[in-house]
């Protein structure tokens, strides 16, 4: 609740979009005025936008301030991620994980995790990846499942 993405002004959506082969789906415009939208298509062969058809998977920056209509003019299933969000204003430095707002609150979150490793790292190996073998990987808030299945 106290994120600035929260805020209903910040006019922030993330949406994944899954369309049938032949399906036609109309965007709503965005809400706020200077939001800003990209759209990923990452599944799928055919897709068309506002009657653009697209040469391919791609990251696109689209309109944000009007309806665009989706086609999946291909024969097989489309997936699309789409972002949307007025823009902070503020200066962003990004140093791998770690987004900020200066170098120093950069250089702060790196020694930070250096020191504490935010509160631990729980597991036995400090490897990015587990195996293929369901292991616990995320806690969820009111869930009792703590496996990913294979």
């Amino acid at each position: 609740p106290e994120s600035w993405a929260a805020q209903a002004d910040a006019d922030v959506a993330i949406w994944t979009l899954r369309m049938e082969p032949g399906a036609h789906w109309t965007l709503p415009a965005a809400r706020g005025q200077g939001t800003r939208r990209m759209l990923y298509w990452f599944v799928g062969e055919g897709l068309s936008i506002a009657g653009e058809p697209q040469g391919g998977h791609a990251a696109l920056e689209v309109v944000a301030d009007r309806e665009l209509e989706l086609v999946n003019t291909g024969g097989d299933t489309v997936e699309c991620l789409l972002l949307q969000g007025r823009p902070i204003g503020e200066p962003v430095v990004q140093y791998g994980p770690f987004v900020m707002n200066t170098q120093q609150e950069i250089m702060q979150a790196m020694q930070d995790f250096r020191r504490t490793q935010f509160g631990g790292w729980p597991w036995d190996a400090s490897d990015p990846v587990h195996g293929s073998a369901p292991r616990r990987f995320a806690r969820h808030p009111g869930s009792a499942q703590d496996e990913v299945p294979a």
